[in-house]
């Protein structure tokens, strides 16, 4: 279990120095551009099998125990030790990782993005996947530091050489966005280490703050939560994504809103939670202020691009569905409870799922329509895809109705229980203002219902196909196969929320003890 967790971490890595090699000439096959193609589904590929068996040998009856673990000093004169583990907590984001990067490198092959060779995208891409199990494996805050950042340039050269319109100064303002973020992030994180003698995140969770006093908490959380807020993004601090998104690849957008976003919130979970409670307890109010203000101006800003005669980019509007979604992450997150944490988590890896397959959705129907423009898509006719292509109709369909919350989908249970867990905020917390977020983030759910439809209604109905116009291509093979696990994903997790939950709740309940249990 120890060698399987580092192969997950470091194999990634491996495979992208491989792929910037020459081939072996008997596995170039028919050029040199599918071979290293293949070499990126191959990696991706092993390290997925390898993360479901991670999840196989994993003890499903202790999951707050760290398992796997690796603890190797590295820097002896600062106490840095190369520390790895997995939890309840940790696991599921793992597995959602290498899943989202194996269908990335599947879909990659039989649709690359336009842009130079694909020998740098697909070693990109697997340095992004090597830093994100990176994040979610480390046990030490400056190793977590350093795996948070080494997926900055990947996305940022992803974004900047493989983009669409616009694509230089949206990686710009994510690279100079985040990287701000992470040094004001760095500064909180040396805090903690040098004032509690050690940069061992299991240590200091089990101390639950006790080591620390409450300005040094403050502080810390201030300077930790606007880094980890960035990234997540939380308004205000969101401007970076929408660009970001409407610029990406398909694959970057997937990977974006599927993987990275989701280290800002762990990192709330991880480290701001158990480490600096009291700092934390401080600043809940105003995380879940942002929190729900995020839900309603996402929202919004969706319908507005919705409209018609708006000229919304489709691609724009999952972006900023995706603030209005994070908010429901980090409300769950500001009530400090094992409710709201667990349905933070829960909507976390739901988000993953089916804001993935809807960048999956939106990218096809770019590339059949040579754009993502609303106005253009619902034009005469319609873009009409029940009539002209049903399949990806019926999958854009599903994935809305996912995304808005629907009962017996993943989207509907991580949102319920960060409501749930606002009803009944942790000791110390005020319940009126939490009861108030409680009833903002609620018409948060009306909105995103409300957008989702209109842009349903808009891009899958419309008026017959005009005479001579030419068809478009329905659902093909590869994508089938690249979409097929996220809409299965996202049916059992709705169904059978037990399955996740049943990992997240002993370890959750045991970092907000303070390792006590």
């Amino acid at each position: 279990m120890q060698f399987l967790l580092a192969l997950i971490v470091a194999g990634p890595l491996l495979g992208a120095v491989a792929a910037l090699l020459p081939a072996p000439p008997g596995l170039k096959g028919k050029s040199p551009d599918q071979a290293v193609l293949r070499h990126g589904v191959t990696v991706t590929g092993v390290i997925l099998l390898a993360a479901i068996v991670l999840v196989l040998g994993f003890d499903h009856d202790q999951p707050s125990r760290m398992q796997a673990t690796t603890d190797i000093s590295w820097i002896r004169a600062l106490d840095v030790r190369i520390h790895l583990g997995v939890d309840g907590i940790s696991l599921p984001l793992l597995v959602l990782t290498a899943l989202l990067s194996f269908l990335c490198a599947l879909y990659s092959y039989f649709k690359m993005p336009t842009g130079p060779s694909p020998k740098a995208f697909v070693a990109l891409l697997l340095v992004l996947e090597s830093g994100t199990l990176a994040t979610f494996a480390v046990l030490d805050l400056v190793l977590f530091f350093l795996a948070f950042e080494m997926v900055l340039i990947p996305m940022y050269f992803l974004i900047a050489r493989w983009g669409g319109e616009g694509r230089r100064a949206a990686a710009w303002k994510f690279i100079l966005y985040t990287l701000l973020g992470s040094v004001v992030m760095l500064l909180g994180l040396l805090l903690i280490g040098v004032k509690a003698g050690t940069f061992d995140m299991v240590a200091l969770a089990t101390d639950n703050g006790r080591g620390l006093t409450t300005s040094v908490q403050v502080i810390a959380v201030l300077a930790i939560g606007l880094g980890l807020a960035v990234k997540t993004p939380m308004w205000p601090l969101h401007s970076w994504l929408p660009d970001a998104h409407t610029a990406a690849p398909t694959v970057g957008s997937v990977l974006l809103a599927g993987v990275l976003l989701k280290m800002g919130t762990y990192g709330f979970v991880r480290i701001v939670l158990p480490i600096a409670p009291d700092g934390m307890r401080t600043f809940a109010p105003y995380l879940a202020a942002f929190a729900v203000a995020g839900i309603i101006y996402g929202s919004l800003a969706c319908l507005a691009l919705a409209r018609s005669g708006n000229k919304g980019d489709l691609k724009r509007l999952i972006a900023y569905s995706s603030v209005g979604h994070m908010g429901f992450v980090l409300l769950g997150i500001a009530t400090m409870t094992p409710t709201g944490v667990n349905g933070a988590l829960f909507a976390n890896v739901a988000h993953g799922l089916v804001t993935g397959l809807l960048f999956f959705l939106v990218g096809a129907v770019k590339d059949r329509y040579g754009t993502a423009d609303l106005d253009t898509l619902a034009g005469a006719t319609g873009a009409a895809l029940y009539g002209r292509a049903p399949r990806l109709g019926a999958l854009l369909a599903f994935a809305a109705v996912a995304s808005l919350g629907l009962p017996g989908l993943a989207g509907f249970w991580g949102e319920m229980l960060a409501l749930f867990g606002a009803f009944e905020p942790a000791a110390g917390l005020s319940r009126p203002a939490f009861l108030t977020f409680m009833a903002i983030g609620a018409f948060g759910t009306l909105l995103t219902a409300a957008y989702l439809l209109l842009v349903v209604r808009r891009v899958c109905m419309g008026g017959p196909r005009p005479a001579g116009e030419t068809p478009i291509a329905d659902v093909q093979g590869y994508e089938f196969a690249a979409w097929t696990p996220l809409v299965a994903l996202t049916v059992l997790a709705g169904l059978w929320p037990a399955v996740l939950l049943g990992l997240t709740d002993p370890a959750v309940q045991k970092l907000l003890a303070g390792g006590i249990r």
